[in-house]
């Protein structure tokens, strides 16, 4: 067998690999849909819900677009019983003013603001405010360029009624942004947290995002508080804590806990991100390597058998897939035949398809509109695949970042900001 044969061959196996991924997803995430119309059906336990102190946090450098209007959707969430605390992280803009103004204009509410005067990065200043000022049972923390839907909080809390669950990942989407770009990261983001159904109900989630997500604080506590060694301090957090044993203190997703964020406004600034993103990730599965195929009985099998490695060898996949793609690119070229990609451009048409309408937050209008905007998302996931590739370029590159424990490595410096009505939740 020649090269080209067995690069062929990958091809295939990696479609199919590809194909059985999205069929678990889909599935998984018809199973979730199917246990959460269940749940409203039964009479929710109201005495741990107005029991519970939620103290919100809200890490921010230099983020006076954005900063009034996250704390407005906070203190009109329907849950009232909660503590708020910004943490100014050295912010040489207004942040710090516009915070104190909106305290003044909203006397009554139960909102504080911390002031850095030191750049000690998104981990430090999340820590310093758990260690010192934090008062709630439950921990959320959200990003200074997000907005909470007005249910999120009660509905985040509402998971902790089941004492097994520790964690609550939220459902994260994308504003509203018109550009390739923007249209982008909505579709990467919907398709993604489509897929976290699956992982929720197979107890096999690891990776829990920085907005809207919820803790008991005594899981943070246990787990040594956020990771201030690693690119990404909020992965860095969660794979700690199912390090300790996932099987009876779970980490499920939240669809109904909605929260909006602003999605990058360049192309450099994706690349940025992405690196970051990767970087991170690839830091704290090196570090939690031992839980891959491990004999613990206390870790759950999907996600010591099946999440865990699938996540790493699939950084590893993107290596070569320059390689796979472009021989055969070349192959159908010459034989003047397009059969895989029009197969592929199907299966990925239909897969946003299979997201967008079952979807429990989109009116049948915006399911219209996205549904316009599907055959589009193909190209736009290429350009997306690309962004990945020289990430993980850039990561082995420079290998020694991913095994050293940096304690600089969360210091940060906020990107671009629309902020204000610029962008619509939706």
């Amino acid at each position: 067998m020649d090269l080209t044969n067995i690069i062929f061959v990958l091809f295939i196996v990696l479609s199919l690999n590809n194909i059985v991924h999205y069929g678990l997803y889909l599935i998984g995430a018809n199973i979730y849909d199917i246990r959460a119309l269940r749940a409203t059906n039964r009479k929710p336990k109201r005495a741990h819900r107005q029991a519970a102190l939620v103290s919100v946090l809200i890490p921010a450098h230099n983020e006076e677009a954005g900063i009034e209007r996250c704390l407005h959707s906070v203190i009109t969430n329907t849950y009232r019983k909660m503590q708020v605390i910004v943490i100014d992280d050295a912010s040489s803009d207004t942040t710090a003013r516009l915070v104190r103004n909106f305290i003044a204009n909203h006397p009554g509410k139960n909102i504080s603001l911390i002031h850095k005067r030191k750049n000690v990065g998104k981990a430090h200043a999340l820590n310093y405010a758990l260690r010192r000022h934090a008062q709630g049972d439950l921990i959320m923390t959200l990003d200074a360029d997000s907005v909470l839907s007005k249910h999120a909080i009660k509905n985040a809390v509402a998971y902790f009624a089941d004492k097994e669950v520790v964690g609550v990942a939220a459902n994260v989407r994308i504003m509203e942004q018109m550009s390739a770009l923007g249209m982008l990261q909505k579709f990467e983001h919907l398709i993604g947290y489509r897929s976290k159904k699956f992982y929720s109900i197979a107890n096999a989630e690891f990776v829990v995002g920085g907005v809207a997500s919820t803790y008991r604080r005594d899981t943070i506590k246990q787990a040594g508080y956020y990771s201030t060694e690693t690119a990404t301090e909020d992965i860095g957090l969660s794979l700690k804590i199912v390090a300790q044993g996932n099987k009876h203190r779970r980490i499920v997703y939240g669809a109904n806990v909605v929260a909006h964020t602003e999605g990058v406004q360049s192309f450099m600034q994706l690349i940025a991100q992405r690196y970051r993103w990767k970087l991170g990730s690839l830091q704290n599965i090196i570090q939690h390597h031992h839980i891959m195929f491990s004999r613990r009985d206390d870790i759950s099998p999907a996600l010591k058998y099946y999440r865990l490695p699938m996540a790493f060898i699939s950084e590893l996949l993107l290596i070569i897939e320059p390689i796979i793609f472009g021989t055969v690119v070349v192959a159908a070229l010459r034989l003047n035949s397009f059969g895989l990609f029009i197969g592929a451009y199907i299966t990925i048409t239909g897969l946003v398809l299979a997201t967008v309408w079952p979807d429990e937050h989109y009116s049948t209008k915006r399911k219209v509109i996205q549904t316009a905007q599907a055959p589009l998302v193909y190209f736009l996931f290429h350009i997306m695949n690309q962004v990945q590739i020289v990430s993980i370029i850039r990561c082995l590159w420079h290998p020694s970042k991913l095994l050293a424990n940096d304690p600089s490595g969360s210091v940060w410096k906020s990107p671009t900001r629309i902020g204000n009505n610029a962008l619509s939740p939706r």
